[in-house]
């Protein structure tokens, strides 16, 4: 008899650092590298027990204190837009979307020097040179695509000034978008929005339930606008569920909510390696 095993990756935490989300707070993550074959499913499976990407890494925060970020999700199928982001959709309708591989441009690195520059000056990405930025876009061992956003030109065909960016991990059930960046002087435009409905747009047009957008924190004003949109589920104590009213989620700041780093662990459900095929052997 053949016994398939789980996937079994070691996972590590990180030591606390200042919240860039809640003042007077500290963060930690567990996380788990990235890697071989068995980086797809891995990544798949984790995604939907709230953990994200970064490069050949992905965590999930797991404070000692606090576990108020909660890895949030559109149902692609029940999303309707409020007036406000139909408003958005109609006047980003000039902006031309592209897929590419994931492949760092010079034209993408000086859009995301003037978007830190201008909005997260202070931030942990904010020294990022051309070459780690590079390492951002380009080291991943799964499914990922660079979604852009230009201009179109006068005659309409060409591709004219780039204005927005998004780095996006392909998941057997949805997109997840890993990280977004647009040009800071179309505030009007909502950029960061409309992204995110035309990610939601492109999950429906290829059948893909879901758009993942990373963690909403109840009490963040940073984040507080992943909330505006319909169909949002969070995933909390376990599983995903409505987020329902988000003022009902402030309980998720209060230390006696966290769960040990042992017991996190232990209840996550891990892929099943696919064991190598044997001449001659058989299952029974």
């Amino acid at each position: 008899m053949r016994h398939t095993l789980p996937i079994a990756p070691q996972f590590y935490v990180t030591a606390a650092q200042p919240c860039p989300y809640l003042d007077g707070r500290h963060e930690r993550k567990l996380f788990t590298a990235l890697q071989g074959d068995t980086a797809e499913k891995l990544n798949n499976a984790l995604s939907k027990q709230g953990f994200r990407r970064s490069q050949n890494v992905l965590y999930r925060p797991s404070c000692s204190d606090c576990c108020a970020c909660l890895s949030a999700r559109i149902r692609v199928a029940d999303f309707k837009p409020n007036k406000s982001q139909r408003k958005t959709l109609k006047r980003n309708a000039h902006l031309r979307r592209e897929a590419t591989s994931p492949w760092a441009t010079e034209d993408q690195y000086a859009l995301f020097r003037r978007y830190l520059d201008s909005r997260h000056a202070d931030g942990g990405m904010a020294d990022m040179d051309i070459f780690e930025f590079a390492a951002m876009i380009e080291e991943t061992p799964v499914r990922t695509r660079v979604i852009e956003y230009s201009e179109r030109t006068q005659e309409g065909s060409d591709r004219g000034r780039l204005v927005g960016v998004c780095l996006t991990d392909v998941l057997d059930d949805g997109l997840s978008m890993v990280y977004s960046f647009y040009e800071p002087e179309l505030r009007a435009n909502s950029l960061g929005t409309y992204i995110i409905l035309d990610h939601i747009e492109l999950a429906r047009e290829v059948g893909l339930p879901y758009v993942y957008l990373g963690y909403w924190v109840p009490g963040s004003r940073k984040m507080g606008y992943k909330a505006a949109f319909s169909a949002l589920e969070i995933y909390k104590h376990g599983k995903w569920q409505d987020i329902g009213d988000p003022n009902s989620h402030s309980t998720e700041t209060h230390p006696l909510e966290v769960e040990p780093i042992a017991e996190q662990v232990a209840r996550l459900s891990l892929p099943e390696a696919t064991p190598p095929s044997r001449r001659g052997s058989f299952d029974t």
